[in-house]
């Protein structure tokens, strides 16, 4: 069971990155992660993540309290699923952060 693991930047300072997680079996993915973290306050923050736990894929958007919102998407197939998933967090990580922070000042 071959598991890779690496980091993908998604803005010129490095605040912003994508870490990804795959693991194949028999050349055929078995399990798929990617988590768009965020450099937020001096520490990096979790805020969105894609992944098969639970038995299924799903996303979840994680509130600075650490709490998920968990929405399942109906998408089986892991790669189809892992291409929709680095889709997604490319092209909005921004959004996500906004979100994020928002809601982070509101908690305080």
């Amino acid at each position: 069971m071959p598991k890779k693991e690496f980091i993908k930047y998604l803005d010129k300072n490095g605040n912003e990155r994508l870490r990804v997680k795959i693991e194949t079996i028999k050349g055929k993915l078995a399990d798929i992660v990617f988590q768009y973290e965020s450099f937020i306050d001096n520490k990096w923050r979790e805020i969105v993540r894609y992944d098969c736990a639970h038995g299924y894929f799903h996303r979840d958007i994680i509130n600075p309290k650490g709490n998920p919102q968990k929405t399942q998407i109906a998408i089986e197939d892991l790669k189809l699923a892992s291409s929709y998933a680095e889709q997604d967090l490319k092209d909005r990580w921004e959004w996500y952060k906004e979100r994020y922070i928002t809601r982070l000042k509101n908690d305080k």
